[in-house]
């Protein structure tokens, strides 16, 4: 899925964007193998900083449907 993705966007322009691009499909990735919605789980986390913050554990992708619920 990742190398598709990169093939895709014409490969990055940084070592910077290379890195960021690598950490959201990683992140993309974890979601999915632990079936949680992507899209959900970074807008949940970009919803409550201060949550995840404080117990950034509750806050991993397989944890993630709990901590909406907590």
């Amino acid at each position: 899925m990742a190398i598709l993705h990169r093939k895709n966007s014409l490969g990055y322009k940084t070592v910077l964007g290379a890195k960021v691009g690598d950490l959201f499909m990683s992140l993309i990735h974890t979601c999915r193998r632990n079936r949680a919605n992507p899209f959900d789980y970074l807008l949940a986390l970009a919803r409550n900083p201060a949550a995840v913050a404080a117990k950034p554990g509750d806050w991993l992708p397989w944890n993630f449907p709990q901590s909406t619920t907590a």
